[in-house]
């Protein structure tokens, strides 16, 4: 081996001299970015944040048009419904009136009540239920008071005749009920 050959020697360097060393403009720059890059952070929170309401904004307002353009079928034949309850109505009156009277043609009365029977099968299929009244307490939104009357047979605000039938279609009232209320002064 050659002697004059020098071994390399590890240098032992202090903390200080560890670190690398930048021009005083890099080091000036360097907090500038730092502040910059923190803005940008904040910045693309905030446009994310705006994002995420848009979309519940935008999925809300497709659930709302959705309901009203359901409603909006489901009730687009309401005004057909009531003009044909008028119908219906004196139909069932008409069909009473026939099966108590003496001395009625039986084929008469049978078809009345096939007439009846296909209204009534309308009626259920465009979901046109009847309100139920007479017996139970008064309700302003399904009934319309017409008399009202002093009695002790029924408990004070209870329905105890019904004069025209009230209906509801698909759960709204589309014709109330119109009713004798009985009065209690006790």
């Amino acid at each position: 081996m050659d002697e004059n050959v020098q071994q390399p020697t590890e240098e032992v360097l202090s903390p200080q001299e560890n670190q690398p060393q930048f021009s005083p403009r890099i080091e000036q720059e360097v907090p500038q970015k730092v502040d910059v890059f923190d803005g940008l952070k904040g910045q693309l929170a905030a446009e994310k944040e705006k994002y995420v309401r848009l979309l519940a904004e935008f999925d809300n307002m497709r659930k709302r048009h959705q309901r009203e353009r359901e409603d909006l079928i489901k009730y687009a034949h309401e005004e057909v419904i009531i003009e044909c309850l008028k119908l219906y109505d004196n139909l069932e009156r008409s069909l009473n009136a026939f099966k108590t009277k003496e001395g009625v043609d039986t084929n008469l009365v049978k078809g009345l009540e096939m007439v009846f029977n296909n209204m009534k099968e309308l009626m259920n299929r465009y979901d046109v239920k009847s309100i139920e009244s007479v017996g139970k307490p008064f309700d302003p939104n399904a009934q319309e008071v017409l008399m009202q009357q002093e009695t002790k047979d029924f408990l004070d605000g209870v329905v105890m005749e019904e004069f025209e039938k009230g209906y509801t279609l698909g759960g709204r009232v589309v014709r109330t009920a119109k009713v004798k209320v009985a009065k209690n002064n006790t």
